[in-house]
């Protein structure tokens, strides 16, 4: 299983993720679509490296909407995803 870091993540209207990035990686932007089978599958893991210098790993939730993308890195019940800037 390879790992990707993320270091942005697209988000639309509604502030939803769509999309997460890594510039200079080949596999960016990878739709949330695609990052949520690479997780299931066990193809990728994909992970955010934070300023404090910890890393967390991208989950995939199974919500009432279906399935999304989110982490957990300040214990918080927030996705912290969203304070990744726009890609």
């Amino acid at each position: 299983m390879a790992t990707r870091y993320v270091t942005k993540s697209r988000k639309d209207s509604d502030g939803d993720i769509t999309a997460l990035c890594n510039s200079p990686e080949a596999w960016s932007p990878r739709m949330k679509a695609d990052a949520i089978r690479d997780i299931d599958d066990g193809t990728h893991n994909y992970y955010v490296s934070w300023t404090d210098g910890k890393t967390t790993e991208i989950k995939v939730v199974n919500g009432s909407n279906g399935k999304y993308l989110r982490t957990d890195h300040d214990n918080t019940t927030r996705n912290n995803l969203d304070d990744l800037p726009d890609c």
